[in-house]
């Protein structure tokens, strides 16, 4: 795994669809793509995507990205947490890990992005 890698929740349709980079609707919305550490993935993943099935992890090498990696609280959470400033290049995602909610519609860390 890269030494510098932060994971970014992604639709595997999405995910699947991208040719060269991978670019999520945030960051025509937002200005950038959300990501998180492993110890800050739960957080999202529980708040917005509770119950998706259709989920696939991006494990980012940020070194390989070109655009600017900025770990910030925009949202006065207390946590920092790390946005990309630009598309991820396919190359950049070091892999992917399928990521579908428990039965209940809450998810765990699956092994291998610890």
């Amino acid at each position: 795994m890269a030494d510098t890698f932060v994971l970014h929740i992604a639709p595997k349709a999405a995910w699947h669809a991208c040719t060269d980079d991978y670019v999520d609707p945030s960051l025509d919305d937002e200005g950038f793509i959300h990501c998180s550490t492993p110890e800050q993935l739960l957080i999202p993943a529980n708040d917005r995507f509770a119950g998706r099935t259709d989920l696939v992890l991006l494990v980012i090498d940020t070194s390989a990205v070109p655009a600017e990696t900025v770990f910030e609280d925009c949202y006065e959470s207390g946590l920092d947490f790390p946005h990309i400033y630009g598309p991820i290049p396919k190359t950049a995602v070091t892999k992917t890990v399928p990521f579908p909610c428990q039965a209940d519609g809450s998810f765990e860390l699956p092994e291998g992005v610890s």
